[in-house]
C-alpha cells in the first residue's frame, strides 16, 4: 500500500490540465473500514494536502458523527476522490473531477483495502461511476431512493453551495443521516 500511495502522490498524468499543478490527495490503509469517495479536492485541500479540510469536510464529519481524529485515521476511513487533484474553477464552482484518476487508481487501491464494509458515494460523479444505471436520473432520486443497508451509501455533496438542496430536501438530514451515523458507529466499534 505504501508503494501505491507514493505512486499516486507522484502522479502527473493530467498535469497540463491542472491550473495549480498536480497534488494528488488520498488517504488509505489496508485496514480501512469505511471508504469515502467524493469529487475532487478544492483549493484549500490542495493547499494543505489534507482531504476534506474545509467547510464541506466539517459538515461531512458532522453527518458521520465522528471526530477529526477518527476521520483522519486511515485505518478507519479511506479517502479516495474521483479526481485526486484540484481540477480548476468553473462557472458555478469547481470543474468536474478529472476522468483519468478513477480508472487508473481506484482498482489497485480497492484491491488493497479488503476490509471496507461501507463506501460513501458523495455527489453524482461518484454515484454514477459506481452505481452505473442503478443511479437515479438526478442526485435527489439517487439519494432518496437508495437502499440504506447497501454497502454503498449515497450522499449529496456537503458543500456550503448545497444549502438550498439541503433545505428543500430536509428528509435527508432527518431520515437518512441518523441511519448513516448508526452504520458508521457500528463499524468504528467493531
Amino acid at each position: 500500500m505504501d508503494h501505491l500511495l507514493a505512486e499516486i502522490r507522484g502522479c502527473t498524468t493530467c498535469a497540463k490540465h491542472l491550473p495549480l499543478g498536480p497534488r494528488p490527495v488520498v488517504a488509505a490503509h489496508p485496514n480501512s473500514r469505511i471508504l469515502v469517495i467524493g469529487q475532487a479536492p478544492g483549493t484549500r485541500v490542495h493547499a494543505t494536502g489534507i482531504p476534506w479540510n474545509d467547510p464541506s469536510g466539517k459538515r461531512l464529519r458532522s453527518w458521520l458523527q465522528v471526530t477529526d481524529a477518527q476521520f483522519y485515521n486511515p485505518e478507519l476511513f479511506g479517502i479516495v476522490p474521483m479526481g485526486f487533484c484540484y481540477p480548476g474553477k468553473g462557472t458555478s464552482g469547481d470543474l468536474p473531477p478529472r476522468t483519468e484518476c478513477a480508472p487508473q487508481w481506484h482498482p489497485p487501491l480497492l484491491e488493497q483495502m479488503p476490509h471496507v464494509k461501507l463506501t460513501l458515494l458523495i455527489g453524482m460523479y461518484a454515484q454514477r461511476y459506481y452505481l452505473g444505471d442503478k443511479a437515479g436520473a438526478t442526485l435527489t432520486e439517487t439519494v432518496r431512493d437508495q437502499d440504506l443497508e447497501s454497502p454503498y451509501f449515497c450522499l449529496p455533496h456537503p458543500s456550503p453551495r448545497n444549502i438550498r438542496w439541503l433545505k428543500r430536501n430536509d428528509w435527508f438530514e432527518i431520515n437518512q443521516v441518523p441511519v448513516l451515523q448508526a452504520r458508521v458507529a457500528e463499524l468504528l466499534i467493531s
